[in-house]
């Protein structure tokens, strides 16, 4: 039996509980029930269609009843679906025969029992996969992954006016450099997530259900007087997708590669925030929110490890990786269709899953983020030596030849004090009213416009 503990994957085993959410929409289950209401909402859309002069449409009994296949799909049935499978070894086949076998039954109305051979009517497999998959996939991004990188985004725009004003060394290449704010800097990567979520919800979900080859040869053969690329348009688009009309047998997937490209890049970014947020940590400049009862080390009593962003990081690597392989290799397919894309598709929310993992266990880090404004204040107050930049930026503005090499010469590798600087400020050929300005400069006040920049970057849209 599958249990948290049998699971092979962690997505279903130490992380159950934080990907159930996914499991009525990636799971076999939920693919099941995808296929299912596209041949419905074939049929019915068929019927409804005057020019298919040998079916009349459904009266609201049948469609209540045929509705009901998917909407109320219970275990057993989709187990019975898997039971059929097995004789046909063909997935979307048996669907097609379980559909049949309800229209059978004493409850179903009677005019359905006439209809069975309208059933996957023209359909290739894929005209019903491509269509389910990406209901599947639309309806994650928009019920679970879009509200979850939301949820990302505000908080660190919380957190960005929370810190706007405090001072924090940089550090380029590893050494100090200008200061600049804490909250500055996490705003930026609000402004970076901003951007990608923007271009996650501007993809477009495609769909075709075109025939064998995309050509609706057998569409045409039964019906020659339908317009069937309206006909099909018009249920991909009622289905909340948008319509491909240029295809071989199989929709090639390349929105799906957008998704998974665009959501590699946002999980990016978070890779990059959580190695600084690790590295803040690892400074001194943020504490950590003790959990009574949790343990950081098996040995170390004392330690309050980064658990969460180690934990988002490795989430978002594995991530990754599989929506990397997806993107890469779904848009390829043999000649008119090669089954290379079936079994890579069933990982669909593998990604997703490792994604949402990783999102939720950074959530819980930033809400564990305690700023530590003695340690910040004591690095900036040892690092006298960032104020070179605007001395001798002031000192090119007066022409002072070999500004840049006379602070070279005074501040490179050497331990500098206010004391050092106000001495040099002292001796430059410049008026006194900005000699002043110079001599009231600190780490902790020499900021730009950082504090200005925050505040505007949690109003940017992306």
């Amino acid at each position: 039996m599958l249990t948290e503990l049998t699971a092979i994957s962690p997505v279903d085993g130490r992380y159950a509980k934080k990907t159930s959410p996914l499991r009525s929409l990636f799971s076999e289950y939920g693919l099941i029930r995808a296929r299912l209401e596209v041949e419905v909402k074939w049929l019915i859309r068929l019927a409804s269609n005057p020019a298919v002069e040998d079916l009349a449409a459904f009266n609201e009994q049948s469609l209540n009843y045929l509705n009901n296949l998917y909407e109320q799909l219970t275990p057993e049935q989709a187990q019975r679906i898997k039971d059929i499978e097995k004789i046909t070894n063909h997935d979307v086949k048996a669907i097609e025969y379980f559909i049949a076998e309800q229209f059978k039954q004493p409850s179903a109305p009677p005019l359905l029992k006439e209809v069975t051979e309208f059933i996957h009517f023209a359909c290739t497999s894929e005209d019903i996969n491509n269509i389910a998959y990406g209901l599947i996939l639309k309806r994650g991004l928009d019920s679970i992954v879009q509200p979850l990188i939301a949820d990302l985004i505000k908080r660190l725009e919380n957190l960005a006016l929370d810190f706007a004003e405090q001072p924090m060394l940089s550090r380029t290449h590893g050494q100090s450099a200008s200061p600049t704010t804490v909250g500055k800097e996490i705003a930026n990567v609000a402004a970076r997530l901003k951007r990608q979520k923007n271009q996650l919800d501007e993809i477009k979900i495609l769909g075709k259900i075109n025939g064998a080859v995309g050509n609706y040869s057998a569409h045409i053969s039964a019906y020659p007087n339908v317009d069937w690329e309206v006909h099909a348009e018009c249920l991909v688009c009622d289905l909340g997708l948008d319509w491909n009309p240029y295809t071989t047998q199989i929709e090639p997937h390349d929105c799906i590669a957008e998704v998974f490209d665009t959501i590699c890049r946002l999980n990016t970014v978070l890779i990059d925030l959580n190695r600084d947020l690790w590295g803040y940590i690892s400074l001194g400049y943020f504490k950590q929110k003790a959990v009574e009862g949790e343990i950081g080390s098996s040995t170390m009593p004392h330690k309050v490890n980064p658990i969460d962003f180690e934990n988002s990081e490795g989430n978002l690597g594995i991530a990754n990786a599989i929506m990397g392989h997806l993107a890469r290799k779904l848009p390829i397919s043999r000649w008119q269709r090669d089954l290379t894309d079936s079994t890579v598709m069933r990982n669909l929310g593998t990604g997703i899953a490792h994604s949402v993992i990783a999102y939720e266990a950074l959530l819980k880090g930033l809400g564990k983020l305690q700023l530590n404004p003695v340690r910040l204040n004591e690095d900036l107050n040892n690092s006298w030596e960032t104020l070179a930049e605007p001395i001798q930026t002031v000192m090119r503005r007066y022409r002072i030849d070999g500004a840049y090499e006379k602070l070279k010469e005074l501040t490179r590798g050497k331990n500098i004090t206010k004391a050092t600087l106000s001495e040099f400020i002292a001796g430059l050929d410049i008026p006194d009213s900005v000699k002043q300005q110079l001599v009231e400069l600190e780490p902790t006040n020499y900021l730009g416009n950082a504090v200005e920049q925050t505040k505007r970057i949690v109003d940017y849209n992306g």
